[in-house]
Order: C-alpha cells, then sequence, then structure tokens
C-alpha cells in the first residue's frame, strides 16, 4: 500500500487540492494522511481544519506554526516553525510520497523535507508565474526545483517548468484540479447558499451579489484598505450587495480586515469569513460579478460564468478567460472596470468563454498518475538543466 501523505497550512490551498484529498482517502491501495498546520490552526482565521474534519480526512499531525505578527518576518518564523514542527513528524511517519500544492512559504518546506528525507515529493501548480513581483512567484519556481514530479494546469506551465531546466518525464499537465468541485458539488437555491454564510436580509431582497476576496501583497500594502472601501463604496451605489472574505495571513491583513469589519457595518456588506466548499461554489454560481485579487477569480470564475475585476497588482500578467477585467486600485478605474462589464461587447464575448484551466475532471488524473509514476526512479534530479529542451 502507498503511503501518502498532505501537507495543508491555508484554507485556500485546502480548497484547491480538498476533492484530490478525498479521493485520495476513498482510494483501497492507497493510506492518506494530512499534515495540517499554519492558519488552518488559528482561530483569527477561523480555524479552517474544521472543514478538512468535516470532509473526514485522516489528520496524522497539528503542527501549530503561525506566527501572527503583522510583519515581513512572521512568514520566516512561521516556515521556521513548519521545518522544526514537522521534521520528525515526517521522518518518523516516512511517507512514500509527499503531496503539497501553491506557492506559499509552507511549500518550499514541504521540498525540503522530501529532498532531504529522501522521499519523493509533488508539486501542484508549479509553472505559474505573475507580473506583480510578489515573493510567491520564486518560491514557488525554487519549490518546483525541489520537487520530484509536477501536476500542472496548461501546456503553458509545463513550457516553463522546462525552461527552469526541468526534464519533460517529470511534468504532468492534468488541468487544473480546482475546476472539479464546480462539477461535483450540487445546486443550491440563492436563499439556502445566503442563509448558509449568514448574510444580511438585504441580500436575501433579490438584490445582485458581488463577491469580494482580497489579499495583501507588500507593494499595496498601505494603499489595500482604501482599494477595498472605494469599490464596496461603489457597488453599493450601483445596488450590489456585497459579500467579503476575510484576507489570508500575509503582512497587512491586519489593517484590511479592520476595514473589512467597519464597512460589514453596513446593511449592504455582509463579511462571511470561512466557509464550506459547497455555499462558496453556489455563492460563485448565484453572484453577479468577483472583485478584488483572488486567484479564485482567474482559475475558477470562468467555470460558472462570473465576471471578475481583478483590482490592483496582484494576479497581473497570469492567463486568464475574458471573463477578468483588471484595473488599477483606486475608484476612478474601478468605475471604469465596472462600466466595462456592464458593456455590449463584454457581455457578448461571456457568451463563448470557456476555462482555459481545465474541464472540472482533473482530481481522477491526479490521482491514478499517483499510484502509476515509478517516483522512485525519478527521485535523483540527474539531469543538467543546461541540457533539457524547452
Amino acid at each position: 500500500m502507498i503511503r501518502i501523505l498532505g501537507m495543508t497550512s491555508i484554507r485556500s490551498d485546502y480548497d484547491l487540492m480538498s476533492g484530490v484529498y478525498r479521493r485520495l482517502a476513498r482510494d483501497p491501495d492507497l493510506d492518506f494522511k494530512l499534515l495540517v498546520s499554519g492558519a488552518h490552526l488559528s482561530p483569527a482565521f477561523g480555524r479552517s481544519v474544521e472543514l478538512i474534519r468535516y470532509d473526514g480526512l485522516e489528520i496524522l499531525a497539528e503542527v501549530e506554526t503561525l506566527i501572527s505578527g503583522d510583519s515581513k518576518s512572521a512568514r520566516l518564523k512561521t516556515a521556521a516553525g513548519l521545518l522544526t514542527g514537522a521534521l520528525e513528524v515526517v521522518r518518523g511517519y516516512r511517507p512514500d510520497i509527499l503531496v503539497y500544492a501553491g506557492d506559499r512559504e509552507d511549500v518550499l518546506i514541504g521540498a525540503t523535507l522530501g529532498a532531504f528525507l529522501g522521499i519523493p515529493t509533488v508539486h501542484f501548480f508549479g509553472g505559474d508565474h505573475a507580473a506583480d513581483g510578489h515573493v510567491d512567484n520564486p518560491v514557488r519556481h525554487a519549490t518546483s526545483k525541489l520537487s520530484t514530479v509536477h501536476f500542472v494546469s496548461i501546456d503553458e506551465h509545463a513550457r516553463r517548468l522546462a525552461h527552469l531546466g526541468e526534464d519533460p518525464r517529470r511534468v504532468h499537465v492534468i488541468g487544473s484540479v480546482a475546476l472539479d468541485k464546480f462539477v461535483a458539488e450540487p445546486h443550491l437555491d440563492r436563499a439556502t447558499t445566503l442563509s448558509g454564510i449568514g448574510a444580511k436580509q438585504h441580500a436575501m431582497s433579490g438584490a445582485p451579489l458581488a463577491v469580494l476576496i482580497f489579499h495583501p501583497i507588500d507593494q499595496e500594502r498601505e494603499l489595500a484598505p482604501g482599494y477595498v472601501r472605494g469599490a464596496v463604496g461603489t457597488l453599493m451605489e450601483r445596488g450590489y450587495h456585497v459579500l467579503i472574505g476575510a484576507p489570508n495571513a500575509d503582512p497587512g491583513n491586519a489593517t484590511l480586515l479592520a476595514a473589512m469589519q467597519d464597512l460589514a457595518l453596513e446593511p449592504e456588506v455582509t463579511l462571511y469569513g470561512n466557509t464550506a466548499r459547497a455555499f462558496f461554489v453556489n455563492l460563485m454560481r448565484h453572484a453577479a460579478l468577483m472583485v478584488g485579487n483572488s486567484s479564485a477569480g482567474l482559475l475558477e470564475a470562468a467555470s460558472v460564468g462570473l465576471p471578475v475585476i481583478n483590482l490592483g497588482e496582484r494576479q497581473r500578467g497570469r492567463l486568464c478567460g475574458r471573463n477578468v477585467v483588471f484595473s488599477d486600485g483606486d475608484t476612478p478605474s474601478f468605475r471604469t472596470a465596472l462600466d466595462r462589464v456592464a458593456s455590449e461587447e463584454f457581455l457578448l464575448g461571456m457568451q463563448t468563454l470557456i476555462n482555459p484551466y481545465g474541464d472540472g475532471h482533473s482530481e481522477a488524473r491526479a490521482v491514478e498518475l499517483l499510484k502509476q509514476i515509478d517516483f522512485g526512479a525519478l527521485f535523483k534530479k540527474t539531469e543538467d538543466p543546461l541540457y533539457v529542451n524547452p
């Protein structure tokens, strides 16, 4: 039986991978467990470990790592805590494969553990790249260099890994596993969905729904609260009910969350924080618009035909569907973007919208590959990047 250990530290990476993890847990040929850390275990970020328990997944260990200090050094201290806290857990369990996803500091720790402990690793969502200059880009690429095998969403990502010197035998294009939930999750009506996230009465009145998710990045740390206030004020003026998701644990989240909490005093605004997968998927189905800088806008919203205004610098340069409009963070730019998504030209383009990241049937491909790949033959990275043909 193959022993697989998944690593997850935050709601966002678990949401991307939860379908894969549940399939792995159900497979009789596999012994699957999770190592849970970071924001999952923090009351300040909703203790999203409860979502993992709700899914019935076996947790090998909970490693408390999150440093709540709102500073640049906090993420480094969190990463250091994960390395020291997870080392003996992973060494003692000795999985056959380590699995992790994305571009946060914890995946770099997972890749390091695998490389030094002699455990093959699989990195999901490698090869992606944004033009925002955020540290997540080099973290993602560094993780790829340390990882054994890559499950990527699109051909562009595979080509980028080849340019990084990764042998094509290591790279598998499977589509984005984040999209399967839009096929699998049952449809809930609007009233049930809104009730499930605790939406205010104004949302129940039939007002169009705008989902706003905005995460902090360093270069917009001082500007972000103003971006959010301006966007929410404009959306209220235009008759929307705004449903705000909580920001992630990165530096700058404290002032951003405080601004969101102030806005949530308005009857036209609901701050829903964490929510179950079924409610979030159906919220996207019922929403008229998504606003902010979450990767869900670029990677997932096209699967439900949802228009998106990406606000500010984060996510720029990434592949997206024609449902996404990029806007600067100031209010005049946002108003212009709102006019654009309401234009006849934009609405006409939405009629032929497809999601470039996949068809919603990627999880099964990932599980079969995990069972079939000869990881022992690939673990030693003997190839010279100079002679890998991109």
